[in-house]
């Protein structure tokens, strides 16, 4: 009976943790963004359903008592298999749209009948083994975070649930004249590019804004959302991210994510402070081969005494995409917007040349990359937010103690304080 009270207890105390950390879908009535939704109402994400079911959905895997009755090096050659099957599905269904593509192939239903049967025998075994996979890698988070001392009890606060989905893309708002995100509208999954270049033309006329729609790893619903990828290093990744997204949110700095700009890119840049240092801990213990090989991004620099003489230096990304936003902040903040959109632009097809297709490079570009300011140069560009927060980081003793500072602060000038540089 007792067991039974606690259930019901445990179950009411995550729907109650749910319904607080659901994200808004839409802007809040009465805004000036309302007539916006004429544009975005018909594709807009439901939150509200996609929570429950996945709430359902973790609630059976718990009650499966998984992934405790499985020995540990079953559970990670589950979660090996879970990779495996994610990455063969992916590649069927790029050789499906090859052939539907593909003019000079007449009877595309027979010519793909043997990958619409491999898709369907790959996803029914899929559907089995990945809730296992999931509830392994909740538990192997918890114990990384555990073990760097982020719990309330003996354990992580709130619990790590995860669940790997269609993601909603995110439609960024921005200022013309300041590089500022003034809203967000998510997005069903799979809105056509046709659409999404309609809805951004349309949102930017009616509001004289900067818009782009951008797809997204993960969101911090509860259970969050992580999006499906062959690539593991990054998902787990993505997982300790959003996990550090609900904890925030339980406290001051996430609870007032929206209120400025400044708030946003705090919480991001912890989020992704949090990834990088969590990340790599897990991989290194549970998944040695992936921590090995794990993507730089792009992120280490060119190194001349590896380079023959004569040989140009490679392209570094993120060296230009600062040079772009620090430029495009001083024509915007001497009020010549419509040069710094042409800047843009040009630089847009600069990045073209070298291999990088940005579809559309502008304000609402910057202002949802930018926040992410972990690592120093980038989208971010002269943003003096990120340097903060990784001071604060270099400052404190520990993960466990930057993150509980950072948590409880409600301003940028909090974040001053705490590094010695207010005013």
């Amino acid at each position: 009976m007792l067991k039974r009270i606690d259930s019901i207890l445990g179950l009411a105390l995550v729907l109650l943790i749910a319904a607080y950390l659901l994200p808004a879908s839409s802007p809040q009535a009465g805004t000036s963004l309302d007539r916006v939704r004429v544009f975005t109402r018909s594709q807009e994400f439901n939150y509200e359903a996609w929570t429950y079911d996945a709430i359902w959905l973790k609630i059976r895997q718990s009650a499966l008592g998984l992934p405790q009755t499985i020995e540990r090096g079953d559970q990670i050659a589950l979660v090996m298999e879970s990779v495996r099957l994610t990455e063969s599905i992916i590649q069927a269904e790029y050789q499906l749209q090859i052939i539907y593509t593909d003019p000079n192939i007449k009877d595309k239903e027979q010519a793909s009948a043997h990958l619409r049967a491999e898709i369907e025998t790959l996803t029914t075994r899929q559907q089995k083994v990945q809730p296992i996979a999931e509830s392994v890698i909740q538990g192997q988070v918890a114990q990384i975070l555990s073990e760097q001392g982020l719990t309330l009890l003996g354990q992580p606060t709130p619990s790590v649930w995860y669940h790997v989905s269609p993601l909603p893309m995110n439609l960024v708002i921005s200022r013309r004249d300041k590089i500022e995100q003034i809203n967000a509208i998510s997005l069903q999954p799979g809105v056509t590019l046709e659409d999404q270049i309609q809805i951004e033309d349309d949102v930017a006329r009616t509001m004289d804004a900067s818009t782009l729609i951008v797809p997204v790893g993960g969101i911090g619903a509860y259970p969050t959302m992580v999006m499906r990828t062959e690539y593991f290093a990054w998902q787990v990744g993505t997982v300790v991210h959003e996990w550090t997204h609900n904890f925030l949110s339980l406290r001051p700095l996430g609870f007032n994510y929206a209120t400025t700009p400044e708030l946003r890119t705090m919480n991001e840049t912890t989020a992704s402070i949090v990834e990088n240092e969590i990340g790599p801990l897990l991989l290194k213990r549970y998944y040695p081969t992936f921590a090995a090989s794990r993507l730089d991004l792009g992120l280490v620099a060119w190194n001349p005494s590896v380079s023959q003489p004569d040989d140009p230096p490679p392209f570094d990304y993120r060296a230009e995409m600062h040079t772009t936003r620090v430029r495009a902040d001083e024509l915007l903040a001497e009020g010549k917007i419509e040069e710094a959109e042409a800047y843009m632009e040009a630089r847009r097809q600069f990045f073209w040349d070298n291999g990088y297709a940005i579809r559309k490079l502008n304000q609402a570009y910057f202002a949802f990359y930018g926040a992410y300011a972990d690592v120093p140069g980038g989208a971010a560009g002269e943003d003096p937010v990120g340097p903060a927060v990784r001071k604060l980081r270099e400052q404190s003793a520990s993960l466990a103690d930057f993150l509980n500072t950072i948590a409880w602060m409600n301003s940028y000038q909090d974040l001053l304080d705490a590094i010695g540089e207010g005013q």
